[in-house]
């Protein structure tokens, strides 16, 4: 097992991509600290989680725009597991339109959460990682972060800095043995897209060379790869999970 006794906080982790991070982490042996804004689906998550893998969970609800809760998180995961090795920064928000209509509350909302929520969970578990002189920090970014998306300017620059955040912060911590990478998925297969017409999405299918969207999965698999020691000399990259949309 992989990341047995480990400690993981994931982000934006009651459902989606962050919940499949949560499921492979468990069955390589990881605790889990499922945070979510949604508390009802956070417990539900962590419950369930901890039955199937028999591992230890706890569920912390969290709003990663809010300094303080982002706090709250970090002590809530040190008070139940004395340390926290991973953390995963998933948690996101869209608000589409083109430039001419996005609101001001729009633009807002989406950099609040999707990229000074990065930097809030960051801030708040870099004081236990550089004690504990290890860690490893995954930021979920995305394909629209590196190549722009027609609609959604707020979500691009907010994935856009994700990276710019990683490359800085990989740079301040290698020295104490933190490691911080991310990952940029392409069209990922969700619940949101699942409700897609069959038209609808074999138009984002024929964007890809793969010639299908992605899994959840596959970015489970990706972030296990950064939370364990296969990736032991790696800090301040992106990893690609796209399908080729963009090399």
């Amino acid at each position: 097992m992989k990341l047995k006794n480990k400690t993981a906080i994931i982000t934006g982790s009651a459902q989606g991509i962050g919940r499949a991070v949560a499921e492979r982490f468990a069955a390589e042996g990881a605790n889990i600290a499922v945070s979510d804004i949604n508390t009802e689906l956070s417990s539900k998550t962590a419950e369930e989680i901890k039955l199937k893998y028999g591992v230890e969970t706890i569920a912390v609800a969290a709003n990663v725009a809010v300094l303080s809760d982002c706090e709250n998180l970090i002590r809530s995961s040190l008070d139940k597991f004395s340390k926290i090795d991973i953390l995963i920064n998933n948690a996101g928000i869209t608000k589409d339109n083109l430039v001419l209509r996005m609101s001001e509350a729009e633009w807002d909302a989406v950099i609040a959460v999707n990229l000074k929520g990065v930097f809030n969970c960051i801030k708040a578990v870099s004081k236990v990682m550089l004690k504990q002189r290890e860690g490893r920090i995954i930021n979920i970014s995305s394909v629209v972060g590196q190549m722009g998306n027609a609609g959604q300017i707020n979500y691009s620059a907010s994935k856009g800095g994700v990276i710019a955040i990683t490359k800085t912060c990989a740079k301040e911590f290698a020295a104490r043995n933190i490691l911080v990478n991310a990952i940029a998925p392409g069209f990922i297969r969700t619940a949101m897209t699942d409700k897609l017409t069959e038209d609808q999405k074999k138009a984002m299918s024929d964007t890809i060379p793969l010639s299908r969207l992605g899994e959840a999965s596959d970015i489970a698999n990706a972030a296990l790869f950064f939370a364990s020691e296969d990736s032991s000399y790696i800090t301040g990259h992106v990893l690609n999970v796209n399908g080729g949309m963009y090399m």
